[in-house]
């Protein structure tokens, strides 16, 4: 790691915020200096701002394109591609702070948001005036709004209602020319225009620094009804959810979560879930009354036909928000046994049998731990690589298994991510999926917006 002696660019910030909004302690600078992305190389940057509003943005940005600094936004630091990652000497401007709702209006079902409300906070104040924010990624209880736009987060819930990119109508944003600019509108609908707003979600702060998000709201649903399938194993779990697929039935969740998590979650929170099951499926209907009854049996029929060894719907709330509290929990669960690499391929529904084999084989092929959570509904898996802390050879192998996992998802017509970024992780991966010509067209917008390539630069492209 290299230590950057106090620069211009902090001077410069110093005198044009207030003084406890710029932080270059050492100590303060390597806690900011990296997301969630175990292995994403990182460096320590000359400072952190932590800006309270809009003008202080722009001034940050300002400032960096004087001295032409790299700009680095930053959410919770929940991310998992390294898309948060300083590098050597650039300014972390860490939105932690903007946490103002500025409106919520009912009428309209929009609310007007700063990028560092965390989303279950968001979610909460609309559920009290009877409205929902549907994306809810498995950090919902502690992403950010920013966040979820700059990588286009998605959640347990797209499979049937979309992600983060559904709900954005429009955003603030300070480009790379220091500009403060307003992107997109406020009606429901609107052609006005190339859609500036919606090329800044999942852009991962490379085209502009997000101050305000305008998100688009829908009333609140009727309770759902949770349905729960054990299988033997991940393939036959692969079959109920392409049999669910095929059979033109949407439902509201539908995730995966295998014994290596379960076991995971159990020693934590002693939940009780992993004795009987090798795999959980675990599906949601939201339809109101006896049409979501309906829609929960006919899960259960196709885990029966798929070879679930035990199927049910819950029998109450509680029950049911433990078996998604699980789902929930896998992630910090798994990171307690050691450094976990952590992937978001995403194939085509009908293709999760043989993606979920093909991660099995891969795991055994290189002698690599590998449990998986997953989207399952809209073929978005998560293998989570499980290494032993300080095991260098095991370290290698993981991140082995990690490319051919991404080959293989790309292979079968996928993606190598749907909801993570590409970051610093996966950007080889981009290579390998796209063509050039597409390539050379993502760089000429980012140039458009960011001639001097301020934006955090080294990510994505």
């Amino acid at each position: 790691m290299t230590t950057i002696a106090p620069a211009p660019v902090v001077d410069a910030l110093r005198a044009v915020l207030p003084a406890d909004r710029v932080v270059d302690d050492p100590d303060v600078l390597a806690s900011y200096a990296h997301d969630d992305a175990e292995w994403a190389p990182w460096e320590l940057p000359a400072a952190v701002v932590r800006p309270l509003d809009a003008a202080q943005c722009q001034a940050v940005v300002r400032a960096c394109l004087e001295h032409r600094v790299p700009v680095v936004p930053r959410g919770a630091g929940t991310g998992l591609s390294g898309g948060a990652n300083a590098t050597a000497g650039s300014v972390v401007v860490s939105v932690e702070q903007m946490t103002r709702i500025h409106e919520i209006d009912p009428a309209e079902r929009l609310a007007v948001v700063e990028p560092g409300i965390v989303n279950d906070d968001l979610r909460a104040e609309c559920a009290k005036q009877g409205l929902w924010y549907p994306p809810d990624p498995a950090s919902s209880p502690w992403s950010t709004i920013g966040g979820n736009v700059a990588t286009n987060a998605g959640g347990m819930c797209c499979v049937k209602y979309g992600v983060t990119r559904d709900y954005v109508l429009g955003v603030q944003v300070v480009n790379g020319l220091g500009e403060l600019v307003r992107l997109g509108r406020r009606t429901a609908k609107g052609v006005a225009g190339l859609d500036l707003a919606g090329l800044m979600v999942g852009s991962e702060g490379t085209l502009g620094l997000i101050t305000e998000i305008t998100v688009k709201l829908r009333p609140a649903r009727a309770p759902e009804q949770t349905v729960a399938g054990y299988f033997a194993n991940l393939v036959d779990a692969g079959r109920a959810v392409a049999s669910i697929t095929a059979s033109g039935l949407t439902p509201s969740a539908l995730e995966l979560v295998d014994r290596t998590c379960l076991e995971a979650v159990d020693a934590w929170k002693n939940l009780g879930i992993s004795a009987e099951a090798d795999v959980l499926l675990l599906g949601r209907a939201d339809a109101p009354g006896a049409a979501g009854e309906a829609e929960a049996d006919e899960m259960i029929r196709h885990f029966d036909a798929a070879g679930a060894t035990f199927s049910a719907r819950a029998t109450d709330a509680e029950e049911a928000d433990a078996l998604f509290a699980a789902r929930r929990l896998a992630y910090p669960a798994l990171e307690r046994l050691g450094p976990v690499l952590t992937e978001d391929v995403c194939v085509p529904r009908a293709a999760v049998p043989e993606m979920l084999a093909r991660i099995q084989a891969i795991g055994e092929a290189n002698r690599v731990t590998i449990a998986n959570i997953a989207h399952a509904g809209d073929g978005n898996l998560h293998p989570l690589l499980v290494t032993p802390v300080g095991d260098e050879p095991a370290r290698e192998r993981a991140q082995t298994a990690f490319h051919r996992i991404i080959a293989d998802a790309i292979d079968l017509g996928g993606t190598v991510t749907g909801e993570h970024g590409v970051g610093l992780l996966k950007r080889d991966g981009l290579v390998a999926e796209q063509s050039p010509e597409n390539l050379a067209m993502q760089r000429a917008v980012k140039a458009a917006l960011d001639p001097h390539g301020i934006l955090n630069p080294g990510k994505v492209l």
